[in-house]
């Protein structure tokens, strides 16, 4: 495998020297590098129409998404399906280093002058990790990918791959949505059946001192829970007259950030616990006035809970975090009275949690079909307005349904923002499901006997990814009851949740393994990435080409 060796790292390099951050037009001029550098394969000199640059439909930034077929053997319709993402994130992180973040040779000879933490000085001395930006997150997992497609090729295959690099993965996903139905278009028109998808994105230690490799076959979801909680605003000098909502934020906070009790783990296995991404009050300017209202919201990591699990067991916790403060503020409230003199009445605060449907079925019945009319124009005004974003949007739609309601009391609203991705978890239910475990079980024996790895297979890639967006496994209510409770769907978001259903393809991740992924130290230790990843791609391919047993 020497030359293939030397193709990837190649390969790699020239990848990492194109600037391709998300929404940038480095996006677009990756796509077009792997283009004609594909058109120059001899498989694809001899089929250029198994070659095209795909645009997304509805894409603002002009983006586009690269698709090759490689076709095998004539009548042979099990296909597996190659991803990679072309994008990365910024390179702001490196500060003055920055002008070397996609030149991995400078790089580490400027990062061998500073002060650095000792796991990095001592892979920096080695000499075996490239640095740079985007060579690990996932420039070398499409470079491995081209390679193996391309080796591929030499001779006639039991089955067919395609192979897509999309842009975006590292913001809304935008080229894996608009894959999804070219996808589905190969596979009717082609007759392709659809083994699985195989990802090549990054793997990295889960613990410190970590030394294992790991294949996922599934892949983590994620939800975005929000809390959108109106006060009872007062003047600071009277502030038991109120009920500040920042109080009630802090309580939710203290009762579900990383609190192992939402922890979605499914076969030993468990993701993050939730963590907050955003709290904030929603006054506008300083004043001695207490805030009207407050936001929070959650990044909830998901292996097996659905959205409407989810969504009612975040609204019961709501309804705790209320009782707890009203009892708290009482509690206090007495004791200032009695300090004070003056005599105690219980304050007038009672618990109301309501979800963004309930709340939103309520005030259109009682305000009537003005409200609707008054609410799809607002959405209508707001999508216009291209300086929000999905959760911008999400806030401002309940403020003004909150704003519409003849129940002017403390409230917590329990609703989802966007994004969604779904988690895929790969029980061996389905013959699909059972024949990738199978084909990777074996292709990861017989890599660890040649290489003298030890690859560890998990079920969950732990990592926000495209692979969410291959099945749908939540249905019928669970997510019937997220749409209900996401302001922004169908208007500032939307997902082609049937053409994901029509897609239904089990997922695995066969990735380069390095560090730092998103800082500036991020690294690739490259034998592992050039020989090994290959390796297991190609062994991966066969297994699934073959007929299931």
């Amino acid at each position: 495998m020497g030359n293939l060796d030397e193709q990837i790292r190649d390969l790699t390099l020239e990848l990492v020297k194109i600037p391709s951050i998300t929404e940038t037009d480095g996006e677009i001029a990756l796509v077009e590098y792997l283009y004609d550098y594909l058109s120059q394969t001899e498989y694809f000199r001899k089929h250029p129409d198994q070659l095209r640059i795909v645009d997304i439909t509805g894409d603002e930034l002009g983006r586009k998404n690269l698709v090759a077929v490689l076709k095998g053997q004539p009548g042979c319709s099990r296909t597996v399906v190659f991803l990679g993402h072309v994008d990365t994130v910024g390179t702001d992180d490196y500060g003055d280093l920055q002008a070397f973040a996609h030149d991995p040779a400078r790089l580490a000879a400027e990062l061998a002058k500073r002060p650095l933490d000792a796991d990095t000085i001592k892979d920096l001395a080695s000499g075996e990790w490239l640095f740079g930006r985007g060579v690990f997150d996932m420039k070398s997992g499409i470079a491995a990918q081209i390679a193996v497609l391309s080796a591929l090729a030499a001779s006639p295959l039991p089955g067919n791959i395609v192979f897509l690099a999309v842009p975006d993965e590292e913001n809304n996903s935008a080229g894996m949505l608009g894959a999804v139905e070219i996808l589905n278009e190969l596979k009717e028109r082609e007759g392709f059946d659809y083994m699985a998808a195989i990802d090549a994105d990054y793997m990295a230690p889960r613990y410190p001192g970590d030394e294992n490799k790991y294949v996922y076959i599934g892949t983590v979801g994620k939800l975005l829970p929000t809390f959108y909680i109106t006060g009872k605003e007062t003047h600071v000098g009277q502030s038991y007259e109120g009920l500040d909502p920042n109080h009630l934020a802090s309580e939710l906070t203290r009762l579900i950030n990383l609190s192992m009790e939402f922890c979605d783990g499914a076969e030993g296995e468990y993701p993050s616990p939730p963590v907050t991404l955003r709290q904030k009050d929603l006054k506008t300017q300083y004043s001695v006035q207490t805030a009207p209202a407050t936001l929070l919201y959650f990044n909830y990591a998901t292996h097996k809970s659905t959205p409407d699990v989810v969504l009612a067991k975040l609204k019961a916790k709501a309804q705790q975090a209320f009782t707890n403060v009203i009892a708290s503020l009482n509690a206090e409230y007495e004791r200032y009275c009695a300090a004070s003199g003056i005599v105690y009445q219980r304050l007038p605060w009672e618990p109301r949690v309501v979800t963004y449907d309930e709340l939103y079925s309520e005030v259109r019945a009682a305000v009537g079909a003005e409200f609707e009319q008054r609410i799809a124009a607002l959405k209508e005004e707001l999508y216009r307005d291209k300086t929000l974003d999905g959760r911008d949007f999400t806030v401002r739609v309940v403020e003004e349904v909150c704003k519409l309601s003849p129940r002017k009391v403390p409230t917590i609203v329990v609703l989802y923002a966007p994004p969604y991705y779904p988690h895929i978890y790969v029980k061996g239910e389905s013959p699909a499901e059972k024949h990738l475990l199978a084909a990777v079980g074996r292709a990861v024996a017989a890599v660890e006997a040649e290489t003298g790895y030890r690859i560890v297979q998990k079920k969950f890639y732990p990592y926000i990814s495209d692979l969410s967006y291959f099945s749908v496994g939540d249905a019928g209510a669970a997510v019937e009851t997220l749409l209900a409770n996401m302001p922004a769907w169908g208007k500032k978001y939307v997902l082609p949740l049937d053409e994901i259903r029509r897609l239904n393809l089990p997922v695995v991740n066969i990735g380069p393994y390095g560090k730092d992924a998103h800082k500036f130290t991020e690294r690739l230790q490259a034998e592992f990435a050039f020989t090994v990843v290959p390796r297991l791609l190609q062994k991966t391919v066969a297994e699934l080409l073959e007929p299931a047993e």
